[in-house]
């Protein structure tokens, strides 16, 4: 009787031994007598006790590894390169995802550090930035071939970070500056030149009008003188003493407008109560004498 219980006891244990389950996305490698002996998915599962045993349990999960590479350009500039790789154990080849690779980590780091100093020296500062995809599959391409025999997929390989040493950017960040100053001085160049040439056509245009507006001045002024000598010889006075007395009003309406400007700068002029008449008196003598030349001239033979 006494003997019945710890049996009862053993049993139970061992019945609840045989039972184990396993986690959704994992599975578990069972061997027995140190031998594989199958790999168990996620359910509840029956193994012998003490016979069969639980070696290792893998999540089927995407797992990430980064990878930091020190490696220099064509253009002999030292980066540091940071690839993120994707990969997950193939839920078929669980076995050998686990018995073939003791370090996966480091199986992949070695690949990724291959690929990188292999491709990365080709290709100058500048186009390892345009060009990183392409880093990144050549990255991806050799690592599927590799470990696809090793039960691991690669689902990506992303160069996340491209960093120079610190001299090489202060240099690209100059020449990055010098180049947008240069187009700065350019446009306002430009700029400049289109004022100039502005300010050149206004001015043309300024003076066009000008020159008109005085030309219609003067024929302004051309049809009124005549129109004033028409008048003059209607009350008979000749034309040489109408445009005399033209002049010698003109004269006087300058002094008058120069008087009234308050702006005007200073102007000495000869007069005196009798300049007017000595003036006329001038004008008539000039005219006269132009007559007398004009009338020998056309008597010449």
């Amino acid at each position: 009787m006494f003997y019945i219980l710890p049996l009862l006891f053993i049993g139970i244990f061992l019945f609840l031994g045989a039972f184990f389950m396993v986690k959704q996305e994992t599975a578990c490698i069972i061997e027995r007598f140190g031998k594989f002996h199958s790999v168990r998915h996620s359910g509840l599962h029956l193994k012998i006790p003490f016979i069969d045993q639980i070696s290792q349990i893998l999540s089927l999960r995407i797992q990430q590894l980064d990878v930091l590479i020190d490696t220099k350009t064509l253009d002999n500039v030292f980066i540091k390169i940071k690839v993120s790789v994707q990969y997950q154990v193939i839920s078929k080849q669980v076995s050998d995802a686990y018995y073939k690779l003791e370090n996966p980590d480091n199986q992949i780091t070695s690949f990724v550090f291959d690929v990188v100093r292999a491709e990365v020296p080709k290709l100058k500062l500048d186009d390892v930035f345009v060009r990183k995809d392409d880093i990144a599959i050549a990255v991806k391409g050799e690592l599927q071939e590799a470990m696809n025999s090793y039960g691991y997929a690669i689902i990506k390989a992303l160069v996340t970070d491209i960093d120079p040493d610190e001299q090489v950017k202060h240099a690209m960040n100059r020449i990055n500056a010098a180049e947008r100053e240069k187009t700065a001085a350019e446009y306002e160049s430009e700029a400049q030149r289109i004022r100039i040439v502005a300010v050149a056509k206004a001015e043309a245009e300024s003076k066009k009008l000008q020159g008109q507006g005085i030309a219609d001045q003067r024929r302004e002024i051309a049809k009124g003188l005549e129109e004033s000598v028409r008048m003059l010889n209607a009350v008979n006075i000749g034309s040489q003493e109408a445009s005399a007395l033209i002049v010698v009003t003109q004269h006087y309406d300058t002094l008058q407008s120069i008087g009234a400007n308050n702006r005007s700068n200073l102007v000495l002029l000869p007069n005196s109560p009798t300049a007017g008449s000595q003036m006329l008196n001038d004008m008539m003598a000039a005219m006269t004498a132009v007559s007398k030349l004009k009338e020998a001239d056309d008597s010449a033979p």
